[in-house]
């Protein structure tokens, strides 16, 4: 179901991603790990050079009833924020998932927009019964950090040296929410 957002830069609508979201997906998740390369574990060479079909496998995978959800926001015909979650892939393990790939243009952040993204990822996950997400979020990204704990997670620990990039490591809180 679609969720139409007005905000004093346009009215946006939020949705699950589809097969038709492919190609300006991979537009935006491109530019979010070229332009954070050190708040996302995925690394931009690798993924920049693959193909439309691996992408079409990369949205279909990330999609599935059971398996995960992307729900994205688009203003007028652009994607504009991201937000995935994955849940976990064994019986023992499918009460919970991880939050992922958490981005907004920079044009549109100040607008709660990767909130409602998650918040939609949220409720995903308690249709499905599922009790626990967690997510991990490096230690020098304030703005993210105040926005999942706006979203009620909470840090549960410190994964240390998680990212490393241009010869420096970066520790990433691990954050967790109880559904």
């Amino acid at each position: 179901m679609d969720i139409i957002m007005a905000t004093p830069r346009g009215t946006i609508t939020l949705r699950p991603a589809t097969e038709d979201d492919v190609a300006p997906l991979r537009d935006l998740r491109l530019e979010a790990l070229r332009t954070h390369p050190t708040m996302f574990s995925a690394d931009y060479t690798i993924y920049l050079d693959q193909p439309m079909t691996f992408w079409t496998e990369w949205v279909r995978q990330r999609t599935s009833e059971q398996a995960g959800i992307i729900h994205v926001a688009s203003a007028e015909t652009s994607l504009i924020g991201m937000s995935g979650l994955h849940r976990e892939d064994t019986p023992k393990t499918w009460h919970s998932g991880n939050i992922w790939g958490v981005y907004v243009r920079p044009a549109w952040r100040g607008l709660h927009i990767a909130e409602r993204l998650i918040a939609e990822c949220m409720a995903w996950a308690r249709t499905r019964q599922m009790r626990l997400v967690k997510l991990g979020v490096v230690t020098m990204n304030t703005a993210a950090i105040r926005c999942y704990t706006r979203c009620g997670f909470t840090v549960y620990g410190i994964e240390p040296q998680t990212i490393h990039h241009d010869g420096v490591y970066y520790d990433e809180l691990l954050m967790a929410r109880q559904l």
